[in-house]
């Protein structure tokens, strides 16, 4: 090698060692809506600085990157010229194709919105800036048409030159100004992805800014005007650049389309391992993701695959033969949901405190994404087993029957047609698994960590159903229904019908009412009930009851939130499942409407009943404590089953008319309607148990990070409850904890109780979710939901806490709440 080439590659090299490198490149968390500021034009300009502010950030982190690529594109081009070129120069200019010309864009763009940013006040406008940034969206569109010719040519160069290679797989991104020893090395395939990922960014920042932008102001034409310029032109792109319309073609000329594609849990030599099951039209292929250098595009490694023609399904007849799969007790997997459900609330907490921009989010991030990915191996625990007739068997796990089923229909549909046996040549199966990184469509597996912050957080209220009836029994059996709703992420059971004996036609009619938490989804499954123990097969980790069928429901909120009836039949396995739902979103479930019998018991203040009675913790509350210690304290999710609506309201009349046959009726009445009852007479109360006057300061010590500082809060706002709430809250810590110590039979953790009684005990007041910080959406709730959640779990967690010692012990705290 000549001196002069030593020389350049020696620069390329400390061009590659000297840069710095930002790793986090989105943007913080930008929070509240348009709703939250109307009446206040100057909280809603200050959410405008807020959001530029974040924009500005990450347009520094994308100038930082686009200079990155730029850097070894100089020394690249100086060695084009010599004897020994690493690359040529028609190679360099279709790899760093527009890069230079984008960069001055932005850069221009940056320095003047950072000035504005730095002299602002209420009348400084930007949409000019943006304006002109969309207008030079033409040179995005000359990148895109060459983009996919330059990501081959990075392959093509990276090959076929081990000294491109190390360049292309090291590139080095400076950090911000404020940032120290942020370094993070960067593939130039990666790079050379972020104009098109940005080309999206200003368009949804532009959406953000309109929102918080008074119509009036200067600024709001020159926005709307340049959103318009923005989408019309991602709407004409959008076609170009999805990949997945694109069929695979292999060497012989066949075409050979993704049918279904999702991560599935496999049991290989009895290891659980995830995997990446793609079903094209004629075979099932299973890949993982291989290892690659950091920043470099995600590449798969075929495991194994089996032609369709060749695929048969073991029946569970065959479950002997299997290999037999550790599976996690049910309390671990209970306690790694409850993990990730108090990282969630700690990331929200720092985000409002550090505005997203703390570390200590991104490792709050990581622990969570740790558990989750734990959570998402060992969960599943249904088997689906295929067969190669010429050969091996494979075993996968998944979390429900529905994805089983789903994952088996698919595969049969298509086998249906006339299939060929096939063995693919080393050539033709490498094409295929590469084929497979543009073709997915499930592109992340289901973490938190991998969802937009931009996503529905889902319904957050009470959600009523009646399962009616179902028909399209070939045989006579004992049927019933188990609804399931995801909550934090996970499918929870929450209500059972009862059995219906020997019929092919169950009339349940029964209702239920759900709270949701987040949810999404409403999953109903009919089962079979098994009475004979002898068919148990506990070791295959098949549930006792054979499930029949199952179907889902999307809660849209825009269908669900209605306030009549909507009546909709499930079509599962060719058995019709009649159901009808209706919604009451939070704020309306907060309108907590007073009795005006002030005889009973449900509406009527806490003080007025305990007065009536002469009692400490009204009769109602102590009755059916009692009765869930008696007899339902070992039902697997007692409280957070529902019992059946009918059977509440007749407790519930029978509690407000006070007959003597009420002891019979609870004796005699299904234990999760007991349950029920309780929660129902708390959520009735004309105020919550911890009241409307202090809500904001629970919501205030919850935050504060000082223990001794919290200690000191928590208990002086006891201390400020009425004397009937405080000894009924303290009656009813105890008996939560006592469930709680069952929780290896109940399967109702601290967590969990904390979850179903938090948001029931500690509401804000009617006129409080009246203002609009507090009416937005679901965002806002569920993290109202989550502060409500802590502040129970908090006393939950704390040793004994007596009512005398309480009252007699001020502790510091003094200040008036």
């Amino acid at each position: 090698m000549e001196e002069g080439e030593e020389e350049v590659l020696g620069l390329l090299d400390k061009v590659l060692e000297d840069e710095d490198v930002f790793e986090d490149d989105g943007d913080p968390d930008l929070p509240c809506s348009p709703s939250a500021f109307k009446g206040h034009p100057e909280k809603g300009l200050e959410m405008k600085k807020l959001v530029l502010s974040g924009f500005l950030a990450s347009e520094e982190i994308y100038i930082n990157q686009l200079d990155a690529l730029l850097l070894p594109m100089r020394p690249l081009k100086a060695t084009a010229t010599t004897s020994k070129p690493v690359l040529t120069m028609e190679q360099i200019e279709t790899i760093f194709y527009k890069i230079q010309d984008i960069y001055e864009i932005h850069k221009e763009f940056y320095d003047a919105l950072f000035s504005n940013i730095q002299q602002w006040d209420d009348m400084v406008t930007v949409g000019h800036l943006f304006q002109k940034l969309a207008s030079k969206l033409g040179v995005y569109k000359a990148f895109l048409d060459n983009y996919k010719m330059a990501i081959e040519t990075v392959e093509k160069c990276s090959q076929s030159n081990s000294q491109f290679q190390k360049i292309s797989e090291n590139v080095k991104v400076k950090g911000p100004k404020d940032s120290k020893d942020c370094t993070n090395i960067v593939s130039m395939e990666a790079l050379l992805y972020k104009p098109i990922d940005r080309v999206t960014r200003s368009t949804l920042v532009l959406h953000d800014l309109l929102k918080h932008t008074p119509k009036e102001h200067p600024d709001f034409a020159l926005l709307q005007d340049a959103l318009r310029i923005s989408q019309n032109f991602l709407s004409s792109i959008n076609e170009e650049i999805d990949p997945r319309r694109t069929a695979v073609t292999t060497p012989k000329g066949e075409v050979r389309q993704l049918v279904k594609d999702g991560f599935l849990v496999e049991v290989s030599e009895g290891t659980r391992k995830l995997r990446h099951v793609f079903l094209f039209t004629d075979l099932l292929l299973c890949a993982k993701m291989k290892k690659t250098a950091v920043g470099r595009h995600q590449q798969y490694e075929c495991k194994w695959y089996i032609p369709l023609a060749d695929l048969t399904f073991q029946t569970l007849d065959d479950s002997d033969s299997c290999t037999h799969v550790q599976t996690l007790p049910e309390h671990e997997i209970e306690e790694m949901k409850i993990k990730i459900s108090v990282i969630k609330s700690e990331i929200q907490k720092e985000k409002k405190a550090q505005k997203g921009q703390s570390r200590n989010v991104d490792r709050l991030w990581k622990k969570m994404n740790e558990q989750e990915s734990c959570l998402l191996l060992h969960s599943p625990t249904i088997p689906f087993r295929i067969h190669n007739k010429n050969g091996k068997s494979y075993l996968f796990l998944l979390s429900s029957d529905y994805e089983r089923s789903e994952w088996r229909e698919s595969i049969q549909k298509l086998q249906k047609k006339d299939l060929q046996s096939c063995v693919l040549s080393s050539l033709e199966l490498q094409v295929l698994t590469s084929s497979c990184f543009k073709l997915r469509t499930v592109h992340n597996i289901p973490v938190t960590t991998n969802k937009d912050d931009e996503e529905s957080s889902g319904l957050y209220g009470f959600l009523h159903v009646i399962v009616h009836s179902a028909t399209g029994f070939k045989e006579s059996a004992n049927l019933y229904c188990t609804l399931e709703v995801d909550s934090f992420g996970y499918f929870v059971s929450k209500a059972k019908t009862r059995v219906f004996r020997d019929t092919t036609e169950p009339n349940w009619n029964e209702e239920f009412e759900i709270e949701l938490e987040g949810s999404q989804c409403l999953r109903i499954l009919c089962y079979e009930k098994c009475y004979d123990k002898s068919k148990l097969n506990k070791d295959d980790n098949e549930i006792v009851d054979k499930i029949m069928g199952k179907g889902q429901v999307q809660l849209d909120p825009q269908t669900v939130q209605s306030k009549n009836w909507h009546v909709d039949v499930i079509e599962m396995n060719g058995i019709k499942v009649e159901f009808s739902m209706k919604f009451t979103s939070r704020d309306l479930s907060l309108k907590r409407t007073p009795s005006k019998k002030q005889s009973g018991v449900f509406g009527v203040k806490i003080s007025v009943v305990t007065k009536r009675e002469r009692s400490k913790v009204p009769y109602i509350v102590r009755q059916c404590i009692e009765e869930v210690e008696k007899r339902g304290i070992d039902e697997v999710g007692i409280y957070r089953i529902s019992g059946v609506a009918t059977d509440i309201q007749a407790l519930k009349a029978a509690f407000d008319s006070n007959t003597k046959d009420i002891l019979m009726m609870l004796s005699d009445m299904d234990i999760n309607a007991i349950a029920g009852t309780l929660k129902l007479y708390f959520r009735e109360l004309p105020e919550p148990l911890l009241t409307d006057r202090l809500y904001p300061a629970f919501m205030e010590g919850i935050a504060l990070s000082d223990p001794a500082a919290k200690e000191n809060c928590m208990m002086h706002l006891l201390r400020s409850l009425p004397d009937p709430n405080l000894i009924t809250f303290l009656t009813l810590l105890e008996h939560l904890k006592r469930v709680a110590e069952k929780e290896p039979v109940n399967k109702m953790s601290l967590h969990n109780l904390g979850t179903v009684f938090g948001p029931t005990l500690l509401r804000p007041s009617e006129s409080e979710s009246n203002k609009p910080h507090i009416t937005l959406a679901s965002d806002i709730w569920s993290h109202d939901v989550m502060a409500q959640v802590q502040v129970l779990l908090y006393y939950l967690q704390h040793p004994p806490i007596s009512f005398a010692e309480l009252k007699r012990n001020t502790l510091y705290f003094s200040t008036d709440v």
